[in-house]
Parts: C-alpha cells; structure tokens; sequence
C-alpha cells in the first residue's frame, strides 16, 4: 500500500513538472508576443527558452520509455513551438566556410569587440595586433562594431580612430557616441560602421532619456547600382559586475549575502528586459522609414524568441537561422547557450554562408556572413 501512495505520488509529480515545463517553454517562445512584451518576466523565460527546450526533449524520451501515451504532451508542445525551435536551434548542414568571395557578394562582420583591447594595451598589445589580423583574413565589406573605445581627435589616445581604416583597409566609417558616457577623456565609447562601399548618408539616432546603449547609428551605402541601408545596434546590457557574473557562475541560497545578491541581479535583469523592450520598438519604427534594404547587425543582449529579437527581426532574414548549426553562442561566459550577436538581412537577400569564428578575442566571438542581392526579386 505504502509503495502505490508512493509510485502514485511520483507519477503525479513527475507529470505536473512536465507540464508545467511545457506551459514555460510555451510562453517562452511565444509569451513576448502574446502579450506584447508587457511582462517583464517573460523575459527571463525567453532567457531560458534553450534550456526549457532540452528539459521536454528530456520528458519526452523519458515518457517513450515508461508509458509511451504520456509524451504526447512534450510531443505537442514542440511541435507548436517548431518554429521557435528553429530559431533557437537551427539544423542545417554544417558546411565549411569558404573565405574567397565573388565581387557580386557583401561579406558583413558584426562584433562586439571589448573596448578593443584598450584595458589591456600593456599587458596584451599582441591582442590589438590579433584582432587586426583576424579582420584581415575575414576580408569583410562591412564591419559593424560594438563596445568600441577610441579617440576621434588626440593623436596621442591609445586607439586612435584615424588607424584603423589603413589598419582593416575599410576607408569608410562613421563612429557613434554618446558624450555623456565617454570612457575617459581621450576616448569615446560607442559603435562603428567600417565600409568598403562609399557612404552617402550616415545619422545616429539617440532615443530618450539618453541612457546607456541608447545611441543607435545606420549609414546608406552605394554597390554598383544598388542603394542599401546598414543598421548598427547595440541593445541594453544588464550591466552586471564582477561580482555578479561570479556569483551566477557559482549560484547558492546559502545566506543572507546571497539573498541580497539574487534580488541585485533579478533588478538589473528587469530593468534590462524593460529598457530592450523600448528601444526593439524604437528601431523597428526606424527601420520601417527606410527607403532602402537593411543589414542590421548588432549585440541585442537578448536569445532567439525574445521580444528583442522577435520585434527587430520580425519580416528579416536572420544570418545563423538561414546557415547556421546548432546553438550558436556568440557570448564567452555565463551561459554556454547565449546567441545574442545577431544579423539580420532583408528578404531580397539571400544568405550563403555564416560562421562565428571561436577566438578568444574579446567577450564576444565575432560573426560574419556573406549576402546576396537579388534586384529582380526586389522589383517584383
């Protein structure tokens, strides 16, 4: 008797995590839009959409093996959530990336690139000296940049602005900041647009209050006949410490300490889901008024099926999702499932090849991706 009360106990909880690990992975993937990103909560399940997709994956063989019937819950939910799926976990072919390009291609590099060495110019420099020569054998036409530090007026700044076109052979660039958040007094803090393509227009876009990562930047650029519009964004971090990341790497509940540690972090998540959420709307808005086809690239601090990723991308092309493998990662640390370097592409683009390339760089490991445009396709 004892035994039953027990098996049954078992079952009925084993059944209500099942489900309730499909009602969160349900929302994960399709809460933001259901509800219009209104709660900020359903951001840190978007958050844990890889993980929450693994746990039914795990129902569901668990299920096959002790009562077949039963896996028909985590079946369904994944099959209602395929197309999420996709976006989180592409499976395609893994091929291998070839780095010689034809002319008619435009070939976009999107990274976040650390500071670009400058807290570690003496301790390091080979690292500065690495990552010009990384972009180098990339060959890119267009390089966006993110997190980067350098002086626009003093020769003597440590990354000086006016190197790194004859350094990366990209003569064209515009470089975006905002004042208010400048890293030192000889050095801006902003992103970059670098293009082998002449640019005819170029603006940074500021939303208000001018917060940090509130400053936006697009150039239009010129290809033979074809007009296009590169958009370069770099979305609310959590701006999470030191200490934050350590505790995250090493979680416990053990004390008072940790407590407090916990709720430090649950604030900094909200109020970095909330502020996504207004600038994601803030560029979409922008990017609708474009009279040309976009390239957006940029670090959205935010996974696939967030409402970060869901707005901006929303009717584009993502780069990993149409060539990609896999998981992905383009951030080095907290969690080994964190894609949230992203390019997008207008549809008359056609992706032909993406890679990450997994060096030690910078925090973020950086993302190209050659384009094709298909005019017809656009007249049509």
């Amino acid at each position: 008797m004892a035994k039953q009360i027990i098996r049954k106990t078992a079952r009925s909880i084993i059944v209500t995590l099942n489900i309730l690990a499909g009602l969160c992975f349900l929302f994960s993937c399709y809460g933001n839009s259901i509800f219009n990103g209104k709660f900020w909560f359903l951001g840190l399940l978007s958050s844990a959409g890889f993980y929450l997709l693994i746990i039914n994956l795990l129902f569901l063989v668990f299920w096959l093996f002790i009562k077949p019937v039963r896996s028909l819950l985590s079946f369904i939910v994944l099959i209602i959530c395929w197309s999420p799926i996709k976006e989180i976990f592409p499976l395609h072919v893994k091929n291998e990336f070839l780095f010689n390009k034809k002319n008619s291609i435009i070939r976009v590099m999107s990274w976040n690139v650390e500071l670009f060495n400058i807290l570690e110019y003496k301790s390091h420099p080979e690292k500065k000296v690495q990552m010009f020569e990384l972009i180098n054998q990339i060959n890119p036409d267009v390089v966006c940049f993110q997190e980067m530090v350098a002086g626009d007026s003093l020769s003597k700044c440590i990354n000086n602005i006016a190197e790194f076109p004859n350094k990366i052979g990209l003569k064209n660039f515009y470089y975006s900041f905002n004042p208010m958040f400048d890293f030192d007094t000889k050095h801006h803090f902003g992103i970059i647009i670098f293009s082998k393509y002449p640019i005819i227009k170029k603006e940074t876009v500021t939303l208000n209050p001018h917060n940090y990562n509130s400053t936006f930047q697009y150039i239009d650029i010129v290809k033979n006949n074809d007009t296009f519009r590169v958009v370069n964004i770099h979305l609310q971090t959590l701006r999470l410490s030191e200490h934050n990341r350590i505790y995250l790497n090493h979680p416990s509940m053990s004390d008072e300490n940790d407590i407090i540690e916990s709720k430090n972090i649950l604030s900094k998540y909200k109020i970095g889901i909330v502020n996504r959420h207004m600038q994601s709307d803030f560029i979409k808005k922008n990017l609708s008024e474009s009279p040309y086809p976009v390239i957006l690239c940029g670090d959205f601090n935010d996974v696939p099926n967030s409402y970060a990723y869901n707005t901006i991308g929303e009717g584009m092309l993502n780069a990993f999702t149409e060539k990609g493998f896999g998981v992905g990662a383009t951030f080095d640390g907290i969690s080994p499932a964190l894609r949230i370097d992203n390019i997008f592409v207008d549809k008359h683009f056609e992706v032909l090849q993406y890679k990450r390339i997994e060096k030690k760089l910078s925090d973020h490991f950086p993302i190209i991706s050659d384009l094709l445009y298909h005019q017809k396709i656009a007249e049509n």
